[in-house]
């Protein structure tokens, strides 16, 4: 993967096993997925619970790349720094 940790290049032991896990659920997903017409073995629950592990990893995986959420919302004065300047009249 190009995904890499800012501070050092390399990716962190949590990072791999994040993005091992997500590389494994998706090949069980592909794995159970049936042929169009069939039913699928899994319950809607545990579909659900499947829907909501990625998400989940998507979500950390976010985190630690340091990228915010688009879904947050964004205020005007995010990121701004603020300059406190000094108006002292010179002497004359």
């Amino acid at each position: 993967m190009s995904e890499q940790d800012d501070n050092s290049g390399e990716l962190t032991l949590e990072h791999r096993i994040l993005i091992q896990v997500r590389q494994v659920l998706a090949s069980v997903v592909r794995d159970v997925t049936p042929l169009p017409g069939m039913q699928s073995p899994l319950s809607p629950g545990t579909i659900e619970d499947i829907r909501g592990c990625f998400a989940l990893i998507s979500a950390r995986e976010r985190e630690l790349s340091g990228k915010k959420d688009p879904d947050l919302p964004v205020f005007s004065d995010d990121g701004a720094t603020t300059r406190i300047v000094d108006f002292n009249k010179p002497e004359d």
